[in-house]
């Protein structure tokens, strides 16, 4: 099969990296990632399924890892050779579309659950992703035994495979995984009844969270930070009620609450802040803008900086990670599944919208080109487009 593939390659990882910080996306084109005639992945065993992407995502740690940005964390969290992909609605043998819910949790890899019904990212103990017959990989996408969305076939356990309705459009189905992390980011902030929220970024993660917030949460006043003009109205119409330019967030907070300035940081600040973006220079923000005894939530994957935290330790703010989704606990006590509650989130908030350009994975460098000055070029996700 024809296939994306990245392969362990410090000097090309290094290549990368310098050349995205001078053109964003130059490391699609000279960095570890080739287009490759590989073997089909082959089953695990039988409670494994073969996909046909129909359409894969090219997401914001996808684009981390092209480009020579990740962090080292996840060397050992991965293995090489692997086919990046995890945003993919795709059909099985019998011909049904399926959507992809990406996390290799303890069920693929034969671990007990943490508890009865889990989803794949719950637990408190990440010792499963040691186990299993696959090679390492914390999801599809980062790991060598089951292939990714960037090739023509992957291998997904039963666990981790949703049905998709007739009524939704492939377009709506390869949100489902972004919206169930804005799902999990949402809900993980714990926003108070008439809560004031920030989200930094609008790109894709931003605005789903935008969208979980006001569907599943009673926020207050959520203050939105969007670049570019499109961003803006999309941030907009998902429920924020001041967008500004990410510039100018600290300005705009201060005049919401009507605090002060104590430095770089304000006196007050809003409740809750969801930090889609993880730059240096966001999660400064973050922290500059959340009230003391605040939360704010990471959602976007961090790049490796040295940040000064003094100010969290000062303002008593609390530091949370939001790392895709799981088994949520809703206010009013009971559970849901993020993932599954993603499917009426894409619907009522057409999400869909949000699909702005389609490649076949030979112009793959014109694609991660493309995601990589999305916001520029008046785009929010861009995915390659196969077995059509």
């Amino acid at each position: 099969m024809e296939a994306l593939v990245f392969e362990r390659s410090p000097a090309r990882y290094v290549a990368a990296a310098v050349a995205s910080r001078v053109v964003p996306g130059a490391g699609g084109g000279i960095g570890p990632l080739r287009l490759r005639d590989v073997d089909l992945p082959e089953l695990p065993g039988p409670e494994w399924q073969a996909i046909r992407p129909r359409l894969t995502g090219i997401c914001g740690s996808d684009l981390a890892t092209v480009e020579g940005r990740s962090s080292r964390y996840f060397e050992s969290l991965v293995s090489f050779p692997f086919i990046p992909g995890h945003e993919v609605v795709g059909l099985n043998d019998d011909g049904h579309r399926l959507a992809l819910e990406p996390v290799l949790g303890p069920a693929a890899r034969d671990e007990p659950l943490p508890f009865p019904d889990a989803a794949p990212g719950d637990g408190d103990d990440y010792g499963y992703l040691l186990g299993g017959t696959i090679e390492d990989g914390i999801q599809i996408g980062f790991c060598s035994s089951t292939g990714g969305g960037w090739g023509e076939s992957l291998v997904a356990h039963q666990s981790q495979l949703h049905p998709v309705p007739d009524h939704f459009s492939d377009e709506a189905a390869v949100m489902l995984e972004p919206a169930a992390g804005g799902v999990h980011a949402a809900l993980k902030a714990q926003v108070e009844p008439g809560a004031s929220v920030a989200v930094l970024g609008a790109g894709t993660m931003g605005l789903c969270s935008l969208a979980a917030l006001r569907s599943h949460t009673s926020a207050g006043t959520i203050i939105a930070t969007a670049k570019y003009p499109h961003q803006r109205d999309l941030a907009t119409a998902l429920g924020a009620d001041i967008v500004v330019d990410p510039r100018e967030a600290r300005r705009a907070v201060r005049r919401f609450c009507g605090c002060r300035m104590l430095g770089d940081y304000l006196s007050g600040g809003v409740d809750v802040t969801i930090d889609a973006v993880g730059s240096p220079a966001s999660v400064a923000d973050a922290i500059a803008i959340t009230r003391p005894r605040g939360r704010v939530v990471l959602l976007g994957m961090p790049e490796p900086a040295r940040i000064d935290l003094t100010g969290l330790w000062h303002r008593e703010t609390e530091l949370v990670g939001a790392y895709t989704y799981g088994t949520e606990t809703l206010p009013e006590g009971r559970t849901a599944k993020s993932f599954e509650m993603a499917f009426d989130l894409v619907a009522s908030a057409n999400l869909e919208c949000l699909v702005s350009a389609r490649y076949p994975l030979s112009q793959y460098r014109e694609a991660i080109a493309h995601a990589a000055e999305a916001g520029s070029r008046g785009a929010i996700k861009v995915v390659f487009e196969q077995n059509g």
